[in-house]
């Protein structure tokens, strides 16, 4: 029986078959002797996204009181979710992502805890539910990596097209942009408008 730690575009932990292809963390947020979730969601402001393997490392997933495993399709999905890459196992990637971040807010170069305060505003809104955003330019003109929902599919968008997501991938679709609201935090866009180019499964 799968765990309940699979992460969708909307930030919902679930459990289904299909692991992914990242990891990350949110903090604590299991019992180890049950391996199920606790009634919260985040225990760190510090969502991050690593990789499945590191330096050999082995972990027995959710077997004991350290951060909780969670998988992810790919980054984008991740990304939507508001996390953000690891500065301990994917070092590269995650100051490429803070260059962009920056670059993309007009800002300079913030601290790893200094970006999470501001994903932390853009993930929830006060009730603890995933905020959407206004999208800010039309669907086409998106950055590739931007995630969308019409209220009950989230949809990747890549070269200008909307592909609607699913654990076994994407598939072209369509989406209707007057309806639309952006999943991916607007300081991520903003990062992938800028350049950065996230891992599209």
């Amino acid at each position: 029986m799968p765990l309940q730690n699979r992460v969708t575009p909307f930030g919902d932990i679930i459990a289904v078959e299909n692991r992914g292809s990242v990891m990350g963390n949110r903090g604590i947020i299991h019992n180890p002797s049950t391996k199920t979730l606790l009634k919260k969601r985040w225990s760190s402001r510090a969502w991050i996204i690593c990789v499945c393997q590191f330096k050999n490392v082995r972990r027995n997933v959710m077997a004991r009181r350290s951060w909780t495993e969670l998988f992810f399709l790919d980054e984008a999905t991740a990304l939507s979710a508001g996390h953000r890459p690891c500065f301990y196992c994917q070092r590269q990637r995650a100051k490429e992502f803070q260059a962009a971040w920056a670059d993309g807010n007009g800002i300079a170069l913030q601290s790893a805890p200094a970006m999470d305060a501001v994903l932390h505003s853009e993930r929830l809104d006060k009730d603890g539910l995933k905020k959407c955003h206004p999208i800010d330019a039309p669907v086409t003109a998106l950055p590739d990596g931007t995630m969308l929902s019409d209220r009950t599919d989230a949809y990747l968008i890549k070269d200008g097209t909307p592909f609607r997501w699913s654990w076994e991938g994407y598939t072209p679709a369509r989406i209707d942009a007057s309806a639309a609201t952006a999943l991916t935090p607007p300081s991520t866009i903003r990062a992938l408008r800028a350049g950065y180019k996230p891992f599209i499964a």
